[in-house]
């Protein structure tokens, strides 16, 4: 930029590809494809094959008649037809246009047009697949290689449920500040976990109070590493004494958040998950604990008291949030055109942690927070608020 602050002289801007780019073969695509990622809910599996997009691959979801889900490619493994618009049957999905029958795991079980249903033929096919598990009432995929597949995590915030309790799974993205499918890069979304300092100025003195008048006071912030990833303690002085809430980024994608709320102390009792479908849209997967139903889809941010979706255009300009902070950066924001300051130290933190566990995979090593022993699934985490009474 010149001396006077022409744009004109602006230099043709860049972004940090090796963090924002999902697709196979790329930093973070093969980083991302050491770990388990939620692709829909139990539901979202049936006798009828769903489209998925997951890390940039398009997938086809279904159950087959005996209740197992199967995640398979598209392209039928015979000259290429659809899977979407194949059959589901008790032992698998047929394919519309010679009848090939896959299993779950793609075994090729039947070549209707073969002799003998293809008994000399159907053993050597395997239709490309993904593994699936089932947990919280979300169903996750494992999309990298064979052998380094690490064991399901679970969750101490989700393991341990108080009486009249149960977990309650939302697919509408919480979190986005808008719409369940969010047009731009996840690391845009991912960051914002790390960015306390946002909370007071859009959803407190811009946009107005959205969430608690203890939480439009600017924190005193510190942020730290730890063994699953970045968090940030935020204390705030009220009525009632200081105010503590931690927030974690666990890698590589998990959102440990306490309620923004902020009128109830306790851990963290709401995770999400971000899914880059692909290098330029992302969505959310949740699971909280509930003691009634239909408590997570209440928790939505509100503007003047109207969902994201009831604003018109006019209003999300007068009142945007995280929604229009993130997708106006643009598809992929552009690092090169960023001025950091002390109060992103938190941004950097995240950037540090991601850059080492690419350079982890790259080097042959197992990325942060992935273990293949069943005992020692359980993550514990740290999340959560609470207040401390003056004099203590």
């Amino acid at each position: 930029m010149t001396k006077d602050g022409s744009a004109y002289a602006l230099p043709k801007p860049t972004y940090f590809a090796e963090l924002t780019e999902v697709g196979r073969g790329t930093p973070m695509g093969e980083l991302l494809r050491r770990y388990w990622h939620p692709v829909g809910l139990s539901g979202d599996a049936t006798a009828t094959p769903r489209k998925i997009m997951a890390l940039g691959e398009e997938l086809i979801l279904f159950r087959d008649g005996t209740g197992r889900p199967g995640l398979v490619h598209p392209r039928c493994a015979h000259r290429g037809a659809s899977l979407y618009y194949g059959r589901v049957e008790e032992q698998g999905i047929r394919c519309c246009y010679h009848g090939w029958l896959f299993d779950t795991e793609g075994n090729c079980l039947e070549q209707p047009c073969e002799p003998e249903m293809g008994a000399k033929t159907r053993g050597h096919i395997r239709q490309p697949h993904y593994p699936l598990e089932e947990k919280y009432g979300l169903i996750f995929a494992y999309m990298g290689p064979h052998d380094r597949k690490p064991v399901l995590p679970s969750y101490d915030v989700l393991e341990t449920l108080e009486v009249g309790e149960f977990l309650e799974t939302d697919d509408s993205s919480i979190g986005s500040g808008g719409p369940v499918i969010v047009d731009c890069n996840w690391l845009q979304h991912y960051e914002n976990v790390l960015d306390p300092f946002h909370v007071p100025i859009l959803h407190g003195s811009f946009s107005g109070d959205q969430f608690n008048s203890k939480m439009s006071l600017m924190p005193r912030v510190s942020f730290h590493y730890t063994p699953r990833g970045v968090s940030s303690l935020q204390l705030r002085d009220v009525e009632a004494g200081e105010h503590q809430r931690i927030t974690e980024a666990v890698i590589p994608t998990v959102r440990a958040v306490a309620s923004p709320v902020a009128t109830v102390d306790g851990p963290c009792s709401l995770l999400g998950w971000v899914l880059p479908m692909d290098d330029m849209s992302f969505r959310i997967y949740s699971v909280g604990r509930v003691s009634e139903a239909g408590t997570l889809a209440k928790i939505r941010s509100k503007y003047a008291g109207k969902l994201w979706h009831e604003l018109t255009e006019q209003e999300h300009q007068r009142l945007p949030g995280d929604y229009e902070a993130q997708v106006g950066q643009g598809p992929i924001t552009f690092h090169s055109e960023e001025n950091l300051t002390s109060t992103d130290q938190g941004i950097g933190m995240l950037r540090r942690v991601l850059r080492q566990q690419v350079d982890a995979v790259a080097n042959g090593k197992d990325p942060i927070g992935v273990v293949f022993d069943p005992t020692r699934a359980l993550v514990e985490l740290e999340a959560g608020s609470r207040t401390i009474a003056k004099g203590i």
